[in-house]
């Protein structure tokens, strides 16, 4: 499967790369040290995702990167990025210098993950001069960064259209959380004001408008810095509307869109018990049923570039638990686990329920995430490329449930959802990782991923 076509053939893989594809290697195979037999499933490239606040090891939690990783596989993901932002592991050197920040990360994941990783730091509003180290990033093989326009580590605008510039520049993009600050802390106060101060109401004062408003923004900064952007988690109609308005006029704005935003929608904050509620408190808050139809929409014909995870490996035991206690809103941890369904999620939601060709759902989570951010060498199957392939049954039906998943979180907000397809073999770089449902790979046999030009 492919981006552009599907085809039935043969796929020869040596010294980790894709040889070969072709009709029938029937000839090939028979001195092949090893062949799998594929007849029924999808051979599908691995997926890439490009969003997550996977955790590094820490000396109390040793194995959670790994196991996140191990995650990534099960769910058909080969390649994954991760940010640096407060939460995640990283000192507060990394949160004063981006510099300091990959060259940490890279020391603490050098051997810890079973597939193919990267980073895309997190440029905070407290570093010492951020912009002026980008350029020594992208020549690092670190062609993509992050910064919030919330939160209280977020990034002022002028230091946002700089870092824009500066990345575009030097053949590298940012991405960008876009919500106004202005608009939500506005609303937030009001909230915790009035006494409404269950975790529902983190939904409420995280509007559509203040998304919409922060994402026009974001495309007139690329306009004027004639540089790519990049819109992390985008949620709603309003905020599409204004990336592919950007679209129109050449802007080069790209934007991806979550598998719980494609999934779940905003009747779960109806939920009375705070802490069943507090699983799906996560920014931008999940939204109406309409928004999510378009979301769908978007994806299809073009407006949506891609879909990632925004994989928050919380615990409802942990970060999650304050919830349980009364503790306001705005002071429970965001987000939510997904690192091993994001396959799952828009095979069964864009595939099966026909919103998507498997060709596209290819495009979204294999090819254009290889493309947008420089990973030259994945995202195909085509001869040169990595060999990270997925094998894929179609013709399965399984119910989603925490207790079979391999991540760090104890929960998943896709709790008893049942979905059309399932992976039964992985490999990464030719190595299988999983293989007929088992995990069989290897701690530090995935490698950290030096990427070259991205933005298109």
């Amino acid at each position: 499967m492919t981006a552009t076509g599907s085809r039935r053939a043969d796929v020869a893989v040596r010294a980790g790369s894709i040889e070969t594809v072709a009709p029938d290697l029937s000839g090939p195979a028979a001195g092949a040290r090893e062949v799998i037999d594929a007849t029924g499933l999808l051979v599908l490239p691995g997926c890439i995702d490009v969003h997550t606040h996977t955790r590094v090891a820490s000396g109390d939690e040793p194995d959670r990167f790994f196991q996140d990783s191990v995650a990534a596989a099960f769910g058909g993901t080969t390649t994954f990025l991760a940010f640096n932002n407060p939460g995640t592991g990283s000192s507060p050197a990394a949160h004063r210098s981006i510099m300091a920040g990959v060259d940490e990360f890279r020391r603490v994941t050098s051997s810890d993950s079973a597939v193919d990783f990267a980073v895309s730091p997190a440029i905070l509003g407290g570093m010492d001069d951020p912009v002026a180290e980008l350029p020594a990033m992208v020549d690092a093989g670190v062609p993509t960064a992050k910064a919030f326009m919330v939160f209280d580590f977020r990034l002022g605008d002028a230091a946002i259209f700089e870092a824009m510039r500066t990345l575009g520049g030097r053949g590298g993009m940012l991405e960008v959380h876009c919500e106004d600050p202005v608009l939500i802390d506005a609303a937030v106060a009001a909230a915790l004001q009035r006494g409404d101060v269950s975790p529902r109401y983190h939904a409420t004062t995280r509007s559509t408008e203040a998304e919409a408003v922060a994402t026009h923004r974001a495309m007139a900064f690329a306009r004027a810095a004639d540089a790519p952007v990049y819109v992390v988690h985008l949620s709603c109609a309003a905020a599409m509307q204004h990336v592919a308005d950007a679209k129109a006029i050449g802007v080069r704005a790209y934007a991806e869109t979550c598998p719980h935003y494609l999934t779940l929608t905003d009747d779960r904050y109806d939920e009375p018990d705070p802490l069943t509620c507090a699983r799906c408190l996560i920014s931008p808050p999940l939204r109406p049923t309409a928004d999510r139809d378009a979301l769908w929409a978007g994806l299809a014909d073009g407006r949506l570039d891609l879909v990632a995870t925004d994989h928050v490996p919380d615990r409802l035991a942990v970060e999650k638990g304050d919830a349980a206690t009364g503790v306001p809103f705005n002071k429970i941890s965001n987000g939510a686990p997904g690192i091993e369904t994001l396959l799952a999620t828009v095979f069964d939601g864009g595939v099966a329920r026909e919103r998507l060709t498997i060709e596209r759902m290819v495009d979204v989570l294999a090819t254009t995430p290889a493309r947008l951010f420089g990973f030259a060498k994945k995202g195909a199957i085509e001869v040169g490329r990595d060999a990270d392939i997925v094998l894929f049954d179609p013709g399965a039906r399984r119910t989603i449930r925490a207790e079979h998943l391999h991540h760090t979180s104890d929960y998943t907000p896709y709790e008893g959802l049942e979905v059309a397809g399932s992976v039964r073999s992985v490999f990464a770089r030719g190595r299988a990782v999983v293989l007929d449902g088992t995990f069989v790979g290897q701690r530090g046999f995935g490698t950290f991923v030096e990427r070259g030009r991205s933005g298109g």
